[in-house]
Parts: C-alpha cells; structure tokens; sequence
C-alpha cells in the first residue's frame, strides 16, 4: 500500500514528535524528531527490541543503570551509525542543547512495552513514551 508523507499521522510529544510509517504484525518502524535540549523518558522495555538508525545527530545514547551499583554510560551517536537497544536494556535517547536529531526505530510490535524510570516532563510510569 502506497503512503504519503500525508497519510502518517504526526504524534507529538513533549520531546518532540514521532510518526510511525509502518506497523505489521512483525515489526514497527518510526521516525523521531527529538528537539533541541530534550530527552525521551529513561526507560527499558520488558519485550520490546529494537534499533535505532540517526538520520541528523548527534544523537546522545544514555545506558544504564542496570542496577543500583552502576552508572550511567553516555554513548554519542552520529548520522549513519546504528545501536541495537535489547530487551530490559535502561536507556534514554537526548538531543545536545544545540542540535536537533532525527532517528529511525525499527523495533518489535510491542508499543505498550515501556517501563518509564525518569520523566523530565513529568509523565506518569509505565505509560507509553
């Protein structure tokens, strides 16, 4: 089936937006728009596996912590590069406070799958990032 840039639906959120371009029951695919400055949710997935591709960055790529007793890992990601986020993985995608970013998410169908640990926008755990 033929889409038009038309026919995906933008989904805003406080970060940004997202627009999914495809939805199957294997795999989803979206598109994200992270502004300047802000930060989706630190989260994990407890199914849901997936991988981001950066269109515009530099994307920075929070990891962790697994655990009480680790630190957060800060991976810097540039147009072109990918990173393979696993299942129960903690991770938070950020914008630099002077650059939008732009990525592709091919991941599993499972959307509801987020487990929310830090929200700077004040959004409620557990629901949808």
């Amino acid at each position: 089936m033929l889409k038009l840039d038309d026919d995906i639906p933008y989904i805003n959120k406080p970060w940004g937006y997202e627009r999914i371009w495809a939805h199957t029951d294997k795999y989803v695919a979206k598109y994200l728009f992270i502004e300047a400055g802000h930060k989706l949710s630190r989260q994990y997935h407890e199914k849901k596996d997936e991988t981001i591709y950066v269109l515009r960055g530099p994307l920075i790529l929070e990891l962790g912590p697994d655990n009480e007793n680790d630190d957060v890992v800060t991976i810097g990601l540039m147009e072109g590069e990918a990173y393979h986020v696993r299942p129960e993985a903690v991770h938070r995608l950020c914008a630099p406070e002077d650059f939008d970013v732009e990525l592709i998410e091919v991941s599993s169908c499972d959307l509801g799958d987020v487990i929310r640990l830090e929200d700077d926008y004040g959004r409620t755990p557990d629901i949808n990032a």
